[in-house]
């Protein structure tokens, strides 16, 4: 990820687009031949893609974006991804009135929402920079160009399949049916067909096992690039949620799945909020990460947004490691609530001083308790490289999440062990100094993940999975009232962004957009 070179600007700027348009011919014939016949390059390449889920272009704090038309800060695709996995739960309320922004959490997002067609633009961006890498690294590429591999270059080409894999899947959990393309399809002018969730689930299910056998074992790869865990890790969330995707309940796969990732050699933290700290790459439970570097990677994004916008009123930022609070990001009475059998939990990480519980006003940052979980601090007191762009990576998995699957996936009759499951949830409440449990309930375990997991961009797909998204559950502002109120169910799914449906007349809108 450091010091991203610009050969691979070369041919990631080539494939730079408006939108979302997944027409685009890259710019591949000399600029291609120039980069891909040194086979030095195609690790700077490979970072590229990494980087892409980090920051929005080639130049520091978001210059030279990726996606033309769109402001760089609001294109991160972490930042996207966040944004509409938190806002629109009881987890994250945002103060900000930037286009688009108070729309999530209001639950009246629309086809032309600006951060739900960022992030479906940047998806599918990363689905079209990887293509190319994937063509242009097959074994009939290297023969024509002399290059004989090792087993790197075949590595690489693995990666991105699995960079290609995960934006799908963030697509297929976040807008169902989209325009599917990969390696094989034609370069040039040609309008994508539509992919229904049911395929694409198949298509995901099937490309990630094949990377199984491909990729390194867990912990074998450099720190931030994927390996076996990551590909495991991304299989149980598929099973875990096949019920929503598909219809058919994959339990048994899911705890399977769970179960390989908890055999694999990863360590629970010793305490909990070294996960969330500028440092954190030294934890041993983090299994696949978005890296950042306070010098390196400065962005507007990803974690610098958090910690910085998580930060007001009565709170200091120097306890924080960051220059100043952006009064941004707060959480709503209900997500404090999970805490209240146990005052004790060391994951209530919450700021109450000169913060009321109740939300009146949502643009005002004193309404609402303020979140502490993450930080720009080390675990040795000290401070990140630089006080306006963090250090902190982010952990898309970690063994908890693993954990909570698997416990899950059992409690809802998948193959297990309930004593092991049981085990696995309260090896978490004692990290976290909680008092341990008895019995799992399935109402139990979805308070669990919000304890254990919050801010780390998964309760929307929680929720939609326990039937608790659009009815069932309200909290506050939830569809733009106080006390929140029921929304309809079509929004289990965000549309497909406008600009689309009308440049690609193979594409239909998904339903109440």
């Amino acid at each position: 990820m450091k010091n991203i070179l610009k050969i691979a600007g070369l041919v990631i700027g080539a494939l730079s687009f408006t939108a979302c348009d997944l027409n685009t011919e890259p710019y591949v014939g000399e600029v291609s031949d120039l980069v891909y016949q040194n086979p030095d390059n195609y690790k700077k390449v490979l970072a590229k893609m990494y980087a892409g889920l980090a920051v929005s272009g080639i130049e520091p704090q978001d210059g030279n974006v990726d996606l033309k038309g769109i402001d760089g800060g609001s294109q991160s695709y972490l930042r996207a991804y966040w944004y509409l996995q938190q806002f629109t739960t009881d987890e994250a309320i945002v103060g900000w009135g930037d286009p688009g922004l108070p729309d999530l959490h209001a639950s009246s997002w629309t086809a032309s929402n600006q951060w739900t067609s960022n992030f479906y633009s940047r998806a599918l961006y990363q689905v079209t920079v990887a293509n190319e890498f994937i063509r242009e690294t097959s074994p009939e590429k290297l023969a024509a160009r002399n290059i004989a591999d090792n087993g790197e270059i075949a590595l690489y080409r693995a990666e991105a399949r699995f960079l290609r894999a995960l934006a799908y899947y963030h697509a297929l959990d976040m807008f169902g049916s989209v325009p599917f393309v990969t390696e094989n399809d034609p370069v040039g002018a040609f309008l994508p067909e539509q992919i229904s969730r049911a395929e694409l689930f198949s298509y995901l299910e099937a490309e990630l096992k094949a990377l199984e056998t491909e990729l390194p074992s867990p912990r074998a790869n450099e720190y931030g690039r994927a390996d076996q865990g990551a590909v495991w890790m991304t299989l149980a969330k598929m099973y875990l949620n096949a019920e929503v995707y598909t219809g058919t309940a994959r339990y048994n796969e899911a705890a399977e799945y769970a179960k390989k990732v908890i055999d694999a050699g990863y360590s629970l933290a010793s305490d909990y909020q070294l996960n969330f700290l500028a440092d954190n790459n030294t934890s041993p439970e983090l299994i696949f990460t978005i890296n950042y570097d306070g010098n390196e990677t400065a962005t507007w994004g990803g974690t610098t947004t958090i910690i910085h916008a998580q930060v007001g009123g009565t709170m200091n930022p120097d306890d924080f490691g960051i220059d100043g609070g952006w009064s941004g990001f707060r959480t709503t009475p209900e997500f404090v609530s999970l805490f209240d059998a146990d005052q004790n939990d060391g994951r209530r990480l919450l700021h109450s001083d000169g913060q009321s519980l109740e939300i009146d006003e949502v643009g005002t940052f004193d309404n609402g308790y303020a979140i502490t979980k993450w930080s720009n601090k080390t675990s040795d007191g000290g401070t990140g490289k630089n006080l306006t762009h963090t250090d902190t990576d982010f952990g898309v998995y970690r063994l908890a999440d693993a954990y909570l699957m698997y416990a899950e996936a059992v409690t809802r009759g998948g193959n297990g062990d309930a004593a092991l499951a049981l085990d696995l949830v309260n090896q978490l409440r004692n990290r976290a100094g909680a008092q341990p449990v008895s019995a799992l309930t399935l109402d139990f375990l979805l308070d669990e993940r919000g304890r254990e997991l919050f801010w780390e961009a998964h309760r929307r797909t929680d929720l939609i999975r326990f039937g608790k998204f659009a009815t069932g559950y309200n909290w506050a502002w939830k569809g733009n009232v106080k006390e929140g109120r029921d929304i309809e169910t079509y929004r289990t799914v965000f549309p497909i962004a406008a600009s689309d449906i009308v440049a690609n007349t193979n594409l239909s809108q998904n339903s109440g957009y």
